[in-house]
Parts: C-alpha cells; sequence; structure tokens
C-alpha cells in the first residue's frame, strides 16, 4: 500500500512539471515605446556569460508581430536577457530578470536603442 501511495505521488510530481512548464514571454521596444518585430533575443545565466555573449540557455528567439520572444522549459531562476536588432540593442540597460515562479507565464520588458 506504502508503495502504491508512493508512485501515485511520484506520478503527479511528474506530471505537474509537464503540465506548468516555467515560461518567459519578453517584449522588445524601441527607445519610443514602439514594439519591435524580428529582435534577436537571447537568455544566458551567468552574468558572466551575458557579458562575453557565450553559454546561451537554449537557442536565441526572434520576436513576433507583437514584439514577444517566448521561452519555455526554464529552471526557477533570474536570467540575463540581451536583445538586438540591426544597431540598437540593450546593452547598459535592464537586463536580469527576478527568479521565474513555476505555474504562471512570466514576462519581462525590453528596451533596445
Amino acid at each position: 500500500m506504502k508503495k502504491l501511495l508512493l508512485v501515485s505521488v511520484l506520478a503527479v510530481l511528474m506530471m505537474s512539471f509537464q503540465i506548468f512548464p516555467i515560461s518567459l514571454k519578453i517584449t522588445i521596444r524601441d527607445e519610443l515605446g514602439n514594439l519591435t518585430e524580428g529582435a534577436t533575443v537571447t537568455l544566458y545565466k551567468t552574468e558572466e556569460d551575458y557579458i562575453n555573449k557565450e553559454n546561451p540557455v537554449g537557442s536565441a528567439e526572434l520576436t513576433n508581430q507583437k514584439g514577444i520572444a517566448s521561452f519555455k522549459n526554464l529552471e526557477p531562476a533570474p536570467y540575463f536577457i540581451y536583445a538586438e536588432k540591426g544597431e540598437m540593442n540593450n546593452i547598459e540597460r535592464g537586463v536580469q530578470t527576478d527568479t521565474l515562479q513555476k505555474g504562471r507565464v512570466n514576462k519581462a520588458t525590453i528596451i533596445i536603442d
């Protein structure tokens, strides 16, 4: 009986990780506040990786027509965001997220100029 209960609890825990993956939606705007389609957005786990532009978390994503890049299956941690389009980027601007939360869509807005 205890074994069955343990297996059931483990099954529920495994399903909850699949049902509620941690995601992050990043909106990119230009210096005038306009949504920026076609910007490249990359996530990094450490500030050093962000500065050196190495060891990204997964592949870079392009923003859609609404200026949004989406990332899924992330860990509950803070991330450093680098966004660029042409000569515009977010260097020296807000680049770190709060610790991402499970069970909700985490969001951030980045300004590039």
